[in-house]
């Protein structure tokens, strides 16, 4: 079954109408909690509601309860936390529905710009707030999908009063008639936030928790990621949502229907020890991935025999007795090592700052390893390994292993679809449709730390289109930037596929053994529309590099 059908599935909402009644929901389901009840019903209603502490509803340290919320809808009135979900056990949430009243993000009609579109001008649309932050997207006038890419160059918005604000680009601005498309008339959408009593981030965050059930759970917006997890244990999301609300359910009349959902990711698990189950889920329109599932890299700054020195931005995950990824700074990945001991061993030194400052990498991880009380420790594994400068290491037991991916509905999202880093996982049966970047991306990332490197996954049964880099990739890299060599993944099997009207090739594979790649059909487009700089040579549908005789089955195309 596709998503699409389970989405349909999703029990009808009751259509409430107004800005909602304010309601202490907390306290409502804190005095249930109170009275021992196991299984909480929330009455239906629209209803706004007041955070406390930087959180509208927050559910910490329960066991064995379900809290059924159909027909249900919170209005946040803070651009902070919705739910916060900690330390609990066996704990289910249904049918609940967020929204945000100031929203997390506005939206404005470009009404003039430079002719080399180094700056432009807007006007604040009826209905959006104005607490104007950096996180620029533009969206086509006609067709309400994204025109451009994201650019990061901007300057501050400056107010020219009356809902009017001018923003500029960057010093290093050069016009691009083939990227800079955007048009007098055409919408900019940015962050808006308002948080009188302090700002955090995300809708929806679980932290610590064990089979923890979010179940029909319908988000509207988001001040960054909607549904982020840390360090939990099989979590299911089943039917969530994020995706741009019509413009007749809104809780404000508005002179444009929302553009936009989320700030940013969608679904975003950090260091899982079971990952995520997401299935029949839908993620549309946010500002970044639909799904990301990572690890996180500690980076080794020196080996000897059996110990390695390693920084850690904040409190490592690895623990005496977890089996360790060890990936050099070329991106060769050794064969796993256990931890027999993590002793403290200082702060970071002069010459590793040194080396840091150097790295081409996200500048805030950059900054945060170079800080000078970044701590240092020393791992004794439980035998000796080679390991350069540069190379990372990290816990195989927090990557978010055994995770699954099925019957979603995704798309339409400045980055990519599913993003994964854990092994032993499927992703099956999605739709991923106009995705900026891969609808399928498996990579570790040194750029950002996120670990790891993959094994035991399928690809399967997934329909891809309008994607504008190749739909499917397995990529690996290692610090120097260079392609990693064969066996940073291992047993990768991308299978009955079917990939339209995006860029050659439409599958990209690297630094892989045991691939094999069967039954997927594609309906290219020609070389010329991809973002990749082939030179010449026209690529195949299926391009592997540094992969170790990989299994490839003649490529079944279709004409347009």
């Amino acid at each position: 079954m596709n998503g699409c059908c389970l989405a349909k599935e999703r029990p009808a909402r009751v259509a409430h109408v107004g800005p909602g009644t304010p309601f202490d929901l907390q306290g409502f389901i804190n005095r249930a909690l109170a009275a021992g009840q196991k299984r909480i019903v929330v009455p239906p209603g629209r209803y706004r509601v007041t955070p406390q502490q930087q959180c509208h509803l927050r559910l910490r340290d329960l066991q064995d309860i379900e809290i059924i919320a159909k027909d249900v809808e919170m209005v946040c009135t803070e651009t902070t936390l919705a739910v916060n979900i900690e330390n609990c056990r066996n704990v289910a949430l249904r049918g609940l529905t967020i929204d945000y009243d100031p929203l997390p993000f506005t939206q404005g009609r470009i009404v003039a710009m430079a002719p080399d579109k180094a700056w432009l001008e807007f006007e604040i649309i009826d209905g959006y707030p104005e607490n104007l932050e950096m996180r620029i997207e533009i969206f086509d006038q006609r067709t309400e999908q994204l025109k451009v890419e994201t650019r990061y160059d901007w300057g501050p918005f400056r107010s020219l009063g009356n809902r009017r604000y001018r923003v500029a680009r960057g010093a290093g601005h050069r016009y691009d008639p083939t990227r800079d498309l955007e048009e007098v008339g055409d919408i900019l959408v940015t962050n808006s936030l308002s948080a009188p009593g302090g700002q955090a981030g995300h809708a929806i965050v679980s932290a610590n928790c064990v089979n923890l059930v979010l179940e029909d759970i319908r988000l509207y917006a988001s001040n960054c990621f909607s549904y982020l997890e840390y360090d939990c244990d099989g979590t299911t999301y089943r039917r969530c949502s994020i995706d741009r609300r019509p413009l007749a359910e809104d809780v404000r009349p508005r002179g444009l229907r929302r553009l936009r959902s989320s700030d940013a990711d969608a679904f975003h698990s950090k260091h899982a020890v079971r990952g995520p189950q997401i299935i029949g889920c839908t993620a549309k329109y946010q500002g970044d991935d639909c799904v990301n599932i990572c690890g996180e890299y500690y980076m080794v700054m020196a080996a000897n025999q059996n110990k390695i020195r390693m920084l850690a931005r904040h409190k490592s995950n690895i623990a005496v007795g977890d089996a360790v990824e060890l990936v050099s700074y070329a991106g060769a990945r050794l064969a796993d090592a256990k931890v027999l001991s993590i002793e403290a061993d200082g702060k970071v030194n002069q010459a590793e700052q040194s080396f840091l400052n150097a790295q081409n990498m996200n500048q805030g991880a950059k900054e945060g390893l170079a800080r000078p009380d970044t701590d240092a420790w020393t791992l004794t594994l439980d035998r000796a390994v080679s390991l350069p400068m540069g190379s990372v290491v990290c816990s195989t037991r927090h990557t978010g292993n055994g995770f699954l991916v099925k019957d979603c509905d995704f798309g339409y999202n400045r980055s990519r679809g599913i993003l994964i880093k854990g092994s032993n996982g499927q992703v099956v049966g999605n739709r991923l449709t106009g995705c900026w970047m891969a609808a399928v991306l498996v990579a570790p990332e040194w750029w950002w730390l996120e670990s790891g490197s993959s094994s035991d996954l399928v690809i399967a049964d997934n329909r891809i289109a309008d994607c504008r880099e190749p739909a499917i990739e397995v990529i690996a890299r290692g610090g120097n930037g260079a392609v990693a060599p064969s066996g940073a993944h291992r047993n990768i099997v991308i299978r009955n596929n079917t990939v339209k009207d995006s860029p050659l090739p439409n599958i990209h594979v690297t630094s892989t053994a045991q691939l094999v790649i069967e039954g997927n059909r594609f309906q290219p487009l020609a070389p010329s529309l991809s973002r990749w700089n082939w030179g010449q040579s026209k690529p195949s549908a299926i391009v592997t590099e540094a992969c170790d005789r990989p299994k490839v089955q003649a490529e079944k195309i279709s004409k347009p």
